[in-house]
């Protein structure tokens, strides 16, 4: 829903742009990333105090986004990370609380 919405990025690039940009709300990483990517985001997110979510397979992510795979979604609407972040807890090391970012 929230990539028919406009409301994701997906890509290194455009993920890191939006990190930059203070868009990010939530980030959702593939388990099957590769390591210098998971460290790399998590590093990003940290920063700003993003939560990180380690979900899913590149396919099945990809799959999730109507796209090839990915190695991670960065959320970027305020009501998807918070609803996102009442499923499921982030990922360790990354501690902040959706209703932190972005204030």
């Amino acid at each position: 829903m929230a990539q028919r919405a406009g409301k994701t990025a997906s890509g290194e690039f455009a993920i890191q742009k939006a990190i930059a940009s203070g868009k990010v709300r939530a980030l959702i990483v593939a388990e099957d990333a590769s390591g210098r990517f998971k460290e790399t985001m998590m590093k990003e997110a940290a920063a700003k105090g993003i939560p990180v979510y380690m979900r899913l397979t590149k396919d099945a992510l990809g799959q999730c986004l109507g796209k090839e795979y990915r190695a991670a979604a960065a959320i970027l609407d305020e009501g998807f990370a918070k609803a996102l972040g009442e499923k499921l807890q982030p990922t360790a090391g990354c501690v902040a609380r959706i209703s932190e970012v972005g204030q």
